[in-house]
């Protein structure tokens, strides 16, 4: 059987959001390998950072990762499992929630 690849750093964004954007950080990292021109993630942290909507959990109003043996979901500082299809997937849920929350408020 073959051996898999090392991990490695895919991805490693920090955006700061203008107030008009609902104001904090956007956090991305993500870990993997390209194995036969295939990608493959094996760890991820999305996370929505903002102090003004959320005292708790280091400020992460939204977060998403794979983190402790599982995958789950933070929202303002209650964390519960999420089923995992794919991080594609995860990560258009991460988006969807985080646009949803900036527009509420």
């Amino acid at each position: 059987m073959a051996k898999q690849p090392k991990d490695i750093l895919l991805e490693h964004e920090r955006f700061e959001l203008k107030p008009k954007s609902g104001g904090g950080v956007l956090s991305y990292e993500v870990w993997g390998y390209v194995q036969g021109g295939k990608t493959v993630v094996t760890r991820y942290n999305l996370a929505y950072i903002n102090h003004a909507i959320c005292p708790v959990d280091n400020g992460r109003v939204l977060g998403f990762d794979n983190a402790h043996g599982y995958h789950h979901r933070h929202c303002m500082g209650e964390v519960h499992p999420v089923e995992f299809i794919s991080y594609q997937n995860t990560l258009e849920r991460f988006q969807q929630e985080w646009f949803a929350i900036v527009r509420s408020k």
